[in-house]
Parts: C-alpha cells; sequence; structure tokens
C-alpha cells in the first residue's frame, strides 16, 4: 500500500514539475507587438469619398468616410455611406454604416443600420439594402420597416421594381394604419 502511495506522489510530482516548466517557458517567450494597423489588401484607399453621376435623368451623389478599392473584384468598399438620389418627380436618400459598390455592374449594397428616406416622408429602415443597376431593382432579403404618416408596414423582405413601379412587401406582412389628421 505504502508502495502505491509513493508511486502515485511521484507521478503527480512529475506532473507538477511539467506544468511548471511549460509555465516558465511561455513567459520568458518574446511576444511580437504589432506596427500599426493591420495591412489591407485593398489597390487603393481613400477617405472622405465623394461621387457624382447623372445618367438618364437621374442624378446620384455617393459620400463616404473612407473607401478601399479592390480592382481585382471590381468592387470598392465603403463605411460609412450616404447616398442621394435626385428624379424629376421625387428625391430619397440611403445611409448605412458600411456596403459595396461594384464598378462595373453598377450595382450596390449598403448594410448594417440601412435607414432610406423619401421627400414624400417614406421611412424605410432594414440592416441590407441592395441596387440592381441592370434591372433597376432595389431590394432586401431581410427584415423591413416601412412607414410614412399614420402607416407603419413590417415585413421579411422587400422587391422594387422601379421599370414596373411595382413594390412587394413579402414573408409574413403586419401592417397599421392610425387614424388621425396626418401631418
Amino acid at each position: 500500500m505504502q508502495r502505491l502511495a509513493s508511486r502515485i506522489l511521484a507521478v503527480v510530482a512529475v506532473f507538477v514539475l511539467l506544468v511548471t516548466g511549460v509555465l516558465i517557458a511561455k513567459s520568458r517567450t518574446a511576444r511580437k507587438e504589432s506596427v500599426g494597423p493591420a495591412q489591407s489588401k485593398a489597390d487603393l484607399s481613400i477617405k472622405e469619398l465623394q461621387l457624382e453621376e447623372e445618367s438618364g435623368g437621374v442624378r446620384w451623389r455617393l459620400k463616404a468616410d473612407s473607401a478601399q478599392v479592390f480592382e481585382d473584384q471590381k468592387r470598392t468598399s465603403l463605411k460609412k455611406v450616404q447616398v442621394h438620389v435626385e428624379e424629376k418627380t421625387r428625391t430619397w436618400t440611403v445611409t448605412g454604416e458600411e456596403g459595396d459598390l461594384f464598378q462595373e455592374r453598377k450595382d450596390f449594397e449598403v448594410r448594417r443600420n440601412v435607414v432610406m428616406t423619401s421627400d414624400d416622408g417614406m421611412v424605410l429602415e432594414t440592416s441590407v439594402l441592395r441596387w440592381k443597376g441592370d434591372e433597376r431593382r432595389l431590394w432586401t432579403d431581410v427584415p423591413v420597416k416601412i412607414t410614412r404618416e399614420r402607416a407603419v408596414i413590417l415585413g421579411t423582405a422587400l422587391d422594387v421594381r422601379m421599370n414596373e413601379e411595382a413594390t412587394n412587401v413579402a414573408g409574413r406582412v403586419r401592417a397599421t394604419f392610425n387614424r388621425g389628421a396626418a401631418k
């Protein structure tokens, strides 16, 4: 019995020595410190980007706090995005925390806390909003909230076809209309 106890004690002692040795060795290794911000693989980085274009009777202005251009992907990644669009009969503004502009197709995506406001008082809120340039299609496949005057519409997706002047709110749609004087 005493032999068994001494063997267990010897195994525990060896284990403690191994753990102590590993801890001492780890504490003496040199630590690498970062030498600044992580390097970006972007071809070009821009602060305070402003783009403006007019075509087909539509004028749009894009502003972003920063942009990173990826030439091989034909994509520009944006931070703190604001897009202002003016047509003959209406204007609207889209804001979001980040987004991507795809140069070749003129497609656009805004993400995180996306809010679109129009000059007629409509407000659209979602987490992702996409524009498909060649189809003139505005859409999202995530929950959306639309408010205007006394109405609130909630849905799980949105599809706006500008050429057909058609809007579809999909999924489990909930609409609330409040009575009272309009503002």
